[in-house]
Parts: C-alpha cells; structure tokens; sequence
C-alpha cells in the first residue's frame, strides 16, 4: 500500500482548457488520497503571453511548458499537467513525464456558424487555425480555400468566428468536448481527413526525475493504451525533428497485442503529402513510430522536411 502524500501542487497554464486540466488531476487525486491537499499553481506561460505570432514563428510548443518546468525544477510545484501536443518531443535534462491520461475524442472539429462541413465551405472562404498540420492537410484536399492563422484560447477563437472574422475555425475537439462545448461542433473530421496531431486529446504528468517518489503516486493515473499510442506518436514525430513548425501529424490505436498507426507528413502548401500505415507490436510502441517515420523518409519525406527554411537537410 503506497504512502498517501500530505500535499501534492499541480502546476498548470491558467486558460481555461488548462485548468479543467489541471482540476480533473486534482479531483482524481483526491479521490485517491483523501488526507491529500491537491493544489493548483496557476501559471501565465511565454506561449499564452505572444498571440499575435503563429506558433511556428516564435519557438514553438515548449513556450507553453517552459515555465511549467521551472515550477518543478524549484519545488514551488510537485507535477505539471500538459496537454501532450505541446510538449515538445525532448524533454529538457531532468525532467520526465509520470503518466498518460486517457485520451478524449483525438480528431479535429470543423466549427463553423454558417457551414455544416469543410465540404460546403465556398470559394475563397477563409478558415481559422494555428496549426500547420491542419493548414497542409486543408491545403491539400481544399485548395480553393484561404487558411489564416487563428491564436488564443478555445473561447477567444471562438469569439473571432462569432465576430465574422473566419468562416469556419478547425479545433481539437477534445478541448471542446472537455470545456462543455461540444455543441460548436458542427462536423468531426475523420482522422483519415485529418491526421491528428502527435498525442492530441491525451494529457500528460510531468514531474522532475529526481522526485522518484512521485512516480508510484501518480501510477494509478496512467492508462496504458493511451501511453503506448502516445509513445508510438512520438517516436514518429522524434524520428522526423517533429515540432509545431513542421506539418506532419500521426495517430496510432492500440489493438490487442498490436498498435495500427497512421502518419504523414507534408510541406505547408499541401502540395506535397505523403502519407504511411503501419501495424507493429504495441510492447515496442516507439520502434514502430520509427518504422513509420522510415518509410516515409524512404518516400522522400526528408527532402520535403529539408526544404522547410528551419530544418536542416
């Protein structure tokens, strides 16, 4: 029987998808350790401080966890809960995630006052999102369509659709399902459409590798099928120097003993695409997102990442 802690901080951003984060953790302790005060270190991060910059422009996903960490490497917080598509694909030195929560709903929402789906979107109609991987992927099958960069939070988005600035907006629907705003959702956007970003809908619990005793704490919070899709997911992305500023995207579902993924990768115009399925061993989940990322690189997915301005042939 593991000691119940005295008292446990979460550090977490102070959006409002964020907190629902960090809130769902605290309750999920609590429940476990009933003599546990769980508390909430709210935190304003690089990331949600520039929003007039796509994230692609300024540094990318760790500006959304940078000062996350720092709360852990101090000790003014004992964990910090991410959503796994910001964290960037190496942790920092000293630093390691604890456990994976189970993942919501992984696939894109077309949000849109006026239009049922991407498909009945008109001529030169223009959608609102942050993400390259979403831009290359609505570049290639809508080329009719004008793509603008969309930043801040879930609700300040959604303010800038209602206000006419976009015709439609592209969201991860898990943010929306979890902020109780699932009725926005006009369309789910199959992941064959739309591969997902790497660990997207899954949440994550940092902790600094030194606070050993955590990790038999935070077992419990651990679902394993999401894990090893997620380890698979980043083992792909790893493999291809994947950040926000490279248009690739991965989703792997476990089955049985086996993991079925699916990956791509493309240059930002959507011109380019190629894309890659694999079944492999889910107790070797990162070896198999490797084994992806090599076949794509075997179709020529290096040279499409090379001619990206930031990345190095």
């Amino acid at each position: 029987m593991k000691t119940s802690p005295k008292k446990l901080v979460i550090a977490s951003r102070e959006s409002a998808l964020a907190m629902w984060q960090a809130n769902h953790i605290q309750a999920r302790l609590q429940a476990l350790y009933p003599n546990c005060d769980v508390q909430i270190l709210g935190m304003t991060t690089t990331g949600d401080q520039i929003l007039d910059s796509p994230l692609s422009r300024i540094g990318g996903k760790g500006l959304f966890v940078k000062e996350l960490e720092m709360a852990l490497a101090d000790g003014s917080a004992d964990l910090a809960v991410h959503s796994m598509k910001d964290v960037p694909m190496n942790l920092p030195e000293g630093f390691m995630m604890a456990a994976t929560g189970e993942r919501e709903d992984a696939r894109d929402a077309f949000v849109s006052n006026n239009f049922a789906n991407l498909q009945a979107l008109p001529h030169g109609s223009i959608v609102g999102t942050s993400s390259l991987r979403r831009q290359s992927q609505l570049q290639h099958r809508f080329p009719h369509l004008k793509i603008e960069s969309l930043r801040g939070n879930v609700q300040t988005r959604l303010r800038k659709l209602d206000e006419g600035q976009y015709a439609a907006i592209i969201l991860a629907a898990a943010g929306l399902i979890r902020l109780g705003l699932g009725t926005r959702i006009r369309d789910f956007i199959s992941p064959t459409d739309s591969i997902p970003a790497v660990g997207q809908g899954a949440l994550g619990i940092e902790i600094n590798a030194n606070r050993t005793d955590l990790i038999e704490i935070l077992a419990p919070l651990n679902h394993i099928d999401t894990q090893l899709c997620v380890e698979a997911e980043r083992g792909f992305s790893r493999a291809l120097a994947g950040s926000c500023t490279v248009p690739l995207g991965a989703y792997a579902l476990r089955d049985g003993e086996d993991i079925n993924m699916t990956g791509f990768v493309a240059s930002v115009d959507g011109t380019q695409l190629l894309r890659e399925n694999i079944t492999g061993l889910a107790a070797n989940a990162e070896a198999v997102g490797r084994a992806l990322a090599d076949k794509l690189i075997a179709r020529g997915a290096d040279k499409i990442l090379a001619a990206l301005e930031h990345i190095k042939p």
